[in-house]
């Protein structure tokens, strides 16, 4: 059986004095095997996310990382992480630093994860950058701009650039495209499809947008009040939901298009 690169074991989260946000989630993030988180508001999704992320320490339960417990006092390991897993978010306009340009926003994993030789004195002369900016069809002048110059959907091209600049394993996105109008969403999704395809790239998203889920990911793990109530591969779980939520979820959707095979 193939390692997943990424899991969450039986982790559960809770707030210091407040109830607890997770029970027990279990999940596997497999290369080649895209996952999106459904639910509805307030069903956990998010902090899913930020267990996978490093960001927050599961109260219960582990998360791993190519088979071995997480340790975030691991710098090792976290480098090894920092490197293989990276984030997008749901907001374009806020999730970039307005005061650098372009070129400084998509050569920082670059920097923090020290792939940038010390002898290069200029991070736009890294070619890692030009060509990943190439790669999310910006232009070839967007380096040397700043994030408000561009409008929202390019705002999220520069935030996939940052993210797939050091070719990671994982995605982890959160909403990556519920800010955008639909046409921008769908060529964002577009855009996604690509990256999976030519750079290997696996994604776990949290989206509301099921048509979205349906496009980029090969399973399906939905969520109520913290608990994982089904998951498994998007066409039977969104095609034929077996858990009473989920079925309830999908019956609010007027209608799902058909997924696209691999």
């Amino acid at each position: 059986m193939t390692t997943p690169i990424l899991a969450a074991d039986d982790a559960g989260f809770a707030y210091r004095g407040a109830a607890p946000v997770l029970h027990g989630v279990s999940l596997d993030i497999t290369a080649g095997r895209s996952v999106g988180l459904v639910g509805e508001s307030g069903a956990g999704k998010t902090t899913v996310l930020r267990l996978l992320l490093g960001l927050t320490r599961p109260t219960s339960g582990r998360i791993l990382f190519d088979g071995d417990e997480l340790g975030l006092r691991d710098r090792e390991q976290m480098r090894r992480f920092r490197r293989g897993v990276q984030s997008v978010f749901q907001d374009p306009y806020s999730s970039l630093d307005p005061r650098q340009r372009v070129s400084g926003i998509v050569s920082e994993p670059l920097r923090s994860l020290g792939l940038v030789p010390s002898s290069r004195r200029s991070r736009e002369e890294d070619p890692r950058v030009a060509t990943t900016l190439e790669a999310v069809g910006l232009p070839a002048d967007a380096a040397g701009r700043y994030p408000h110059e561009f409008s929202g959907g390019q705002r999220q091209r520069i935030a996939i650039a940052r993210a797939t600049v050091c070719d990671p394993r994982v995605l982890l996105a959160d909403e990556p495209v519920s800010a955008l109008d639909v046409t921008t969403r769908v060529r964002i999704v577009d855009l996604l499809l690509e990256l999976k395809e030519t750079r290997g790239l696996t994604i776990a998203m949290v989206s509301h947008d099921l048509s979205v889920v349906a496009a980029l990911c090969e399973r399906t793990a939905v969520l109520e009040h913290g608990r994982v109530v089904e998951q498994g591969d998007t066409a039977s779980v969104l095609g034929s939901p077996a858990h009473p939520y989920s079925r309830r979820l999908i019956a609010s959707v007027p209608r799902l298009p058909a997924r696209r095979e691999p």
